[in-house]
């Protein structure tokens, strides 16, 4: 695993201006490479709880690349599993969401994403239904032990 930083060329006119110091190698030996920015800042008030993060394949030799993916990632937790979940919810729409609103089976959960993911963390049940309905809607098997 290699983490780099992008620099940015002077007076490039087309193509992107970003660039990586320590050559060209790593770009040509990694079999999978992402592209990982911070969107915005997740903020109660003053306080800074964790930061919006979006993915991008760049280069993937094992599996299909150029996908995408956005998610909450929150300091001394990790990823946000509600979060991801109420996202899925809503893509697939398993999840209503009407202006600020989010309705689950005929039940508003929330206004607003942030108090959605607080209802649906307090309700773990629910939060299991949930998952298991979008993995099903998406094609996988439902979470289970690893064996």
């Amino acid at each position: 695993v290699f983490i780099n930083q992008i620099r940015e060329k002077i007076g490039v006119m087309f193509g992107s201006p970003e660039t990586q110091p320590g050559g060209r190698a790593l770009k040509f030996y990694a079999s999978i490479r992402m592209d990982i920015r911070r969107q915005d800042a997740i903020k109660q008030g003053t306080e800074s709880l964790g930061v919006r993060t979006k993915v991008k394949v760049v280069k993937n030799k094992l599996a299909p690349p150029h996908r995408e993916a956005e998610f909450d990632m929150i300091y001394g937790e990790g990823i946000s599993k509600a979060g991801t979940v109420l996202d899925a919810g809503v893509e697939q729409s398993i999840i209503e969401k009407s202006g600020t609103w989010y309705t689950y089976k005929n039940e508003r959960i929330g206004q607003g994403r942030e108090n959605a993911k607080k209802w649906l963390q307090e309700n773990p049940a629910t939060l299991a239904d949930l998952e298991a309905k979008i993995r099903e809607a998406i094609g996988l098997r439902p979470a289970g032990p690893i064996k």
